[in-house]
């Protein structure tokens, strides 16, 4: 496959994409549907209040008809690609109604916890059933060594899913964060894939990279539109199936550093005020405590993509 016909797939997802989200943002905004802002977070977000979201519906649609269509032009439309795209879409229908339930009862809370878990594990285990079809084995790629894990990797699989879905989701509460780190972990990953020539995962990350850049003029600060739980998610839960396709699975602890500390940051936050009455961070997740310090969003934006950016450039050197 040469590089020209794969530059075909990014451009098709971000001029979709670019195309999309004006009509997408005038809809909302004419139904008069935005964003609840959490009574918790930090107060300057109340301004935010009203905000279009689920604007992952967006990028996400012009991804998944790139990955169609020029998968198929190519002779790439494999069961392997297509579960990523099952994983892309289940994931991104779970954030979506998780979004839309929001907007309908005009609240900050949507699916309950329960809901949403028990549906990411399905999907999970739906893609480690067709992935154990396909004849890929049960080991772990642990730091290069390759553990043999038996059925256990099945359970390994659905805690990667469905922990690495909800991290992303996690990260995305500023302006544009998730935009730019997705961008770099898509686009290391799709590099990994070419390496490995495996042109189908790699269709898939080039899709998401155009379908984000093509998305991020729109969501950058001041954001006109976010992301919601639908792009969230699905980012989150596509990250990590690529990473388990790719067998490097570890890759994404330094490829996600930035979704991993955030999570942390919760997981410690709870746990300490829980244990102590105290809290370790001004808040939580770890984004927000640097607002609270006083970070404007750019900042903290910028300071996180070079994170990103550098645990990523550790991964190609490593693996390359």
């Amino acid at each position: 496959m040469e590089p020209a016909q794969l530059f075909i797939a990014f451009v098709s997802s971000f001029a979709m994409t670019v195309a999309w989200m004006p009509f997408l943002i005038g809809y909302f905004r004419m139904k008069k549907q935005g964003q609840e802002i959490r009574e918790e977070g930090p107060k300057w977000h109340n301004s935010k209040a009203g905000t279009p979201t689920m604007g992952g519906a967006g990028f996400l649609s012009a991804a998944a008809v790139t990955i169609i269509w020029f998968s198929i032009w190519q002779n790439q439309f494999t069961t392997s690609l297509v579960i990523l795209l099952f994983v892309l879409l289940f994931y991104g229908l779970i954030g979506f109604l998780d979004d839309f339930l929001k907007l309908a009862k005009k609240q900050n809370e949507g699916l309950t916890s329960r809901q949403k878990f028990v549906a990411q594990v399905i999907v999970a285990v739906v893609f480690y059933l067709v992935y154990r079809m396909e004849g890929y084995p049960n080991s772990l790629n642990l730091f290069g060594l390759d553990l043999s894990l038996g059925v256990l990797y099945g359970v390994f699989v659905v805690i990667w899913l469905v922990g690495f879905s909800n991290a992303v989701n996690l990260t995305d509460g500023i302006d544009g964060l998730v935009s730019g780190l997705g961008t770099i972990s898509f686009a290391t990953y799709a590099i990994i894939a070419w390496n490995q020539q495996q042109y189908e995962v790699l269709i898939v990350c080039l899709s998401v990279v155009g379908g984000l850049m093509g998305f991020f003029p729109y969501n950058k600060k001041p954001a006109k539109i976010f992301m919601g739980d639908v792009g969230s998610l699905a980012l989150g839960g596509l990250l990590a199936a690529v990473s388990i396709m790719l067998h490097q699975e570890w890759t994404l602890l330094l490829i996600g550093l930035v979704y991993v500390c955030e999570t942390a940051s919760v997981m410690i936050q709870v746990t300490s005020f829980k244990l102590t009455g105290k809290r370790v961070f001004k808040m939580s997740p770890l984004h927000h405590h640097f607002e609270m310090s006083g970070w404007s969003e750019w900042k903290i934006d910028i300071i996180f993509w070079l994170v990103g950016l550098v645990s990523a450039l550790v991964v190609l050197l490593t693996v390359l």
